[in-house]
């Protein structure tokens, strides 16, 4: 029987493309096999939602077709009754399986849907990972903490206790929430809607940046405001705003970039000690 791993990828996407633009191909067992064998290479890590940049200076390269896959899981796979322990769930989509032979440590009640891929060396505690996301080697996601559909989120990154990283699934061609090496993201952080974190930067806990929240700069003589990307190293922390409304001046969210890391807080028990001599909250 041919198995996932036997797929030609081109193939599958001309395959899922077709699905996408007439819903009823899924009635054929060939469009609907591409579906899952699209969502299976997935999981295993062989496909990506997003792709990184070959080199420097590059970009992301969204596979929106990949996301059409998965949006189209949800309308083949029935609905099941699945045991694990003492829990019971009725969903669609299965859990993950075979941590051990992934080498992935998963503390009890972790869950993490399949269709997201989770390298080897990676740790979750209680925690929730969804279909698409892509979570790297070294990387803890703590307690409570979630990681949305199609986030990527990279290698030796901290998500602490209750963080919330956005799902993106629909358009297909918008990018996911992207978390790229080395980030530090404290308690109670949310970030969502395609915002794109770079290399190694610091999010102090409570700090919430969505599409539309103004990132400013304030390490220079005057602010620079950005909007859904942080530059790599940066450290942030949650800030206000003033601005007039009919009814009056009133406070709004925004994050502050405050400083960058120095190299000597590459690791997380010095990055700690960092955090504080910017008064960050971690």
């Amino acid at each position: 029987m041919s198995t996932h791993r036997d797929a030609d990828p081109s193939q599958l996407r001309t395959r899922v493309e077709a699905a996408w633009d007439d819903r009823s191909l899924l009635e054929d067992n060939e469009h609907r096999t591409a579906v899952r064998h699209t969502v299976a290479l997935v999981d295993d890590g062989t496909l990506r939602v997003a792709n990184p940049p070959q080199g420097d200076g590059g970009e992301w390269t969204v596979n929106a077709w990949v996301k059409q896959a998965i949006v189209l899981y949800f309308v083949v796979q029935e609905m099941r009754v699945e045991e694990v322990g003492p829990f019971q769930y009725h969903d669609k989509i299965p859990l993950k399986r075979d941590w051990a032979e992934a080498g992935v440590r998963v503390v009890p009640p972790a869950t993490a849907r399949f269709g997201a891929f989770i390298e080897r060396g990676a740790i979750l505690m209680p925690s929730y990972v969804n279909i698409g996301a892509w979570v790297g080697t070294g990387t803890m996601v703590d307690t409570w903490a979630t990681v949305g559909s199609c986030a990527q989120i990279g290698r030796h990154v901290h998500l602490s206790g209750g963080v919330g990283i956005g799902g993106v699934l629909e358009p297909p061609g918008a990018a996911p929430v992207i978390i790229e090496d080395g980030c530090f993201i404290g308690s109670r952080a949310i970030v969502v809607e395609g915002v794109h974190l770079e290399k190694e930067v610091v999010l102090g806990a409570n700090v919430v940046i969505t599409a539309s929240t103004p990132i400013i700069d304030v390490t220079g003589s005057e602010p620079k405001t950005i909007k859904g990307r942080v530059p790599a190293r940066s450290v942030v922390v949650p800030g206000t705003r003033k601005k007039k409304f009919p009814a009056g001046e009133f406070d709004l969210a925004c994050a502050l970039i405050i400083g960058q890391r120095k190299a000597s807080t590459d690791t997380r028990t010095s990055l700690n000690d960092a955090l504080r001599t910017f008064d960050v909250s971690v």
